[in-house]
């Protein structure tokens, strides 16, 4: 069970949900000290807004029930309370969400400097699953410090251990090809892209599977750039400063794949990961090589600050082999996905109607935010190239997050259904329940999805 929750206290402290249309019913059960407080205070209910009274109650309001919600408000509980153990004194717009969301709203990056601790635990609502919460918390825990962990202590190899450490956990089956082995084995893009690199921080392909063979066969595949200068078309200084999260992709997938095997889903479950830094140096990749892939498809180098899609098109290409029933690509890909949708909507692809379907679903019984984009085929010749098949980049820049998907696409024939989504894995300013940093984009709507199917 999460640190946070205890299934029962008889001295827990409750949180009363008020809006505006339940103020006053709310306060009218209070005590006298209680109500003469509020008065003194001149509180008024407002989303987001919270008052502990002299009991030790707390109040916290809400949006009205017809308007539109925030199911992860009360996260910001877990930044104002005092240490104690708290219950829900009445129910929320969803019970299930708001306890997940205290849950996230407690966490905190400590590994390069303390934080005050407090002893702040809540009742689980009656009829809750907190197993279930549990295992999200943690995955979106897991990829949180992965991804705010900067890049010297968390370069391809050490990427290499949480996975293997994560493997061991459940028992799944570790391997990883490294450096040269990469071209002996047929994987050339990942290694074109992360050569580069120092000795200690050698591409290499990661790889966890779990689960019976016979069972239906997913396999999700996370971009692992565990840091990303742009190559030899550097990145400016401003484009740069947050670069220590462009293996967000593989994080979120590693923490997908704990919620998965966690719960123990009838499913065969396969992780891929293409770990690599795209660095300079005099043995970089160029513009205008052309490099062959895994797929046998050639691919022309139009820019080297477009190494994502290349590393995982040889990804893509291995997972795409065994014909998977489900095949999942996430990656931090594109600026353009970020200016057409912000920090907070990341984009999601598939031509698989009912598997985009779900996905919305999910994504909003989840409060983990989603938005399909389309697979618009009249964009795809843009990606012919000159000299090689194809190239990794369009000419003109436009419908840059459509390009890369479909970019990606090639690399995928023989899958049932494909679904690829473009995070940002980052949160520029905190939100409730979702501190400032590193975030997990797209993996517990996911889990939900496979959930509901494999369960």
């Amino acid at each position: 069970m999460h640190p946070v929750f205890v299934a029962r206290s008889k001295s827990a402290l409750p949180i009363w949900f008020v809006t505006k249309a339940t103020f006053a019913k709310v306060t009218t059960g209070l005590n006298k000290t209680d109500r003469n407080f509020i008065r003194t205070t001149n509180f008024t209910p407002a989303p987001g807004r919270s008052l502990v009274l002299p009991s030790g109650a707390v109040l916290f309001g809400l949006e009205g029930a017809n308007d539109p919600q925030n199911a992860f408000l009360p996260g910001l509980l877990a930044g104002v309370l005092p240490a104690g153990t708290y219950r829900f004194g009445n129910t929320p717009h969803d019970a299930r969400l708001a306890a997940l969301a205290f849950a996230l709203g407690t966490y905190k990056f400590t590994r390069y400097r303390k934080a005050k601790e407090r002893a702040l635990k809540l009742v689980l609502p009656e009829g809750i699953d907190g197993n279930d919460l549990t295992r999200m918390a943690e995955g979106v825990t897991l990829a949180r410090d992965l991804i705010n962990t900067p890049t010297n202590d968390l370069g391809p190899a050490e990427l290499e251990v949480a996975a293997r450490e994560l493997a061991k956990q459940h028992g799944a089956k570790f391997r990883s090809i490294v450096g040269d082995a990469l071209l002996k084995q047929n994987f050339p893009l990942i290694h074109a892209v992360g050569r580069a690199a120092a000795d200690s921080n050698q591409p290499r392909l990661i790889e966890l599977r779990w689960g019976k063979a016979s069972d239906p066969k997913i396999t999700l595949v996370g971009k692992g750039v565990c840091f990303d200068t742009g190559g030899l078309d550097l990145k400016p200084e401003s484009a740069m400063l947050i670069m220590k999260k462009d293996m967000g992709g593989a994080a979120t997938v590693l923490a997908c794949a704990h919620m998965i095997m966690s719960r123990g889903l009838k499913v065969s479950l396969r992780v891929l990961i293409p770990a690599v830094e795209n660095s300079v140096a005099g043995n970089a990749f160029r513009p205008l090589d052309v490099y062959p892939s895994r797929k046998g498809i050639t691919v022309e180098i139009g820019n080297t600050d477009a190494e994502g899609r290349l590393v995982l098109a040889d990804a893509l290409a291995l997972a795409d082999e065994e014909a998977p029933e489900l095949l999942v690509c996430m990656g931090t890909l594109t600026g353009a996905a970020r200016v057409a949708l912000g920090p907070e909507l990341p984009p999601y692809y598939t031509d698989d109607e009912t598997l985009a379907a779900d996905v919305s679903r999910f994504a909003a019984s989840e409060n983990d935010p989603l938005w399909r984009l389309p697979l618009w085929m009249r964009y795809d010749a843009n990606l012919d190239g000159k000299t090689g098949e194809l190239n990794n980049v369009a000419p003109g820049g436009m419908a840059g997050s459509i390009i890369c998907a479909l970019f990606l696409k090639r690399f995928v024939r023989a899958a049932k259904s494909w679904l690829h989504f473009d995070i940002y894995a980052w949160t520029p300013s905190a939100k409730p329940a979702r501190p400032e940093g590193g975030e997990c984009q797209a993996a517990r709507a996911l889990y939900q999805l496979l959930c509901e199917r494999y369960g």
